[in-house]
């Protein structure tokens, strides 16, 4: 949607009805995460397991509820939960509810994060065009 040489605006469209799995690296050219955006209807899961050699993965549900596995650890999860599974383990998650799941799953080398919040940051002073 907007582009500069220090940003990237891309869209997915709206979550209410979204369906499906969109991964927008490609749309931002993101090169720290990969960030995609899914939805699973009531009673499917992700088709497959799958595990990670360099990144871990933290899912945030948005709507919906269902089931977690990681590896023979199974659990529920429900809208405002967070997941965060590290590398070389199994993983996937269905959707239990009568809604469909919908989450957004971010995927970053594990032990990558060196500063973060206000030890990455510093306050600035900048014309306000908002």
């Amino acid at each position: 949607m907007n582009k500069g040489s220090r940003y990237a605006h891309a869209t997915v469209g709206s979550l209410h009805g979204f369906e499906g799995k969109q991964f927008v690296k490609d749309a931002t050219g993101a090169t720290s995460c990969e960030i995609s955006f899914g939805t699973l209807p009531s009673g499917a899961a992700v088709p497959f397991f799958h595990s990670h050699k360099e990144n871990e993965e933290n899912y945030i549900i948005l709507s919906g509820a269902g089931r977690f596995q990681v590896d023979d650890d199974v659990f529920e999860i429900s809208e405002g939960s967070v997941i965060r599974i590290s590398t070389n383990c199994d993983r996937n998650l269905k959707c239990t509810s009568a809604e469909p799941m919908t989450y957004i799953c971010i995927q970053a080398k594990e032990g990558s994060l060196g500063g973060y919040t206000m030890t990455d940051a510093e306050i600035t002073e900048h014309t306000d065009l908002l």
